[in-house]
């Protein structure tokens, strides 16, 4: 499981950008490249909102929310 490394505010940020890719990919008459990329961005950012964990915040070492002070 991947450790928890995105805070509140950037899971608001990367629901939002989800939900417009996704409104982007169902609602706009783009064709090619750009239908699909609305789809990649929408999911992406849904899937990392939902999970608070960003794979390229953990290969580059960065967290956005606050440390476990319990431990």
């Amino acid at each position: 499981m991947l450790k928890k490394n995105v805070g509140n505010i950037d899971r608001i940020v990367r629901a939002l950008i989800g939900i417009a890719g996704l409104a982007g990919f169902f609602l706009m008459g783009a064709s090619g490249f750009l239908h699909w990329a609305f789809l990649i961005v929408g999911v992406i950012g849904l899937a990392t909102a939902a999970m608070s964990s960003c794979p390229i915040y953990s290969m580059l070492g960065m967290r956005t929310c606050p440390m476990d002070t319990d431990k």
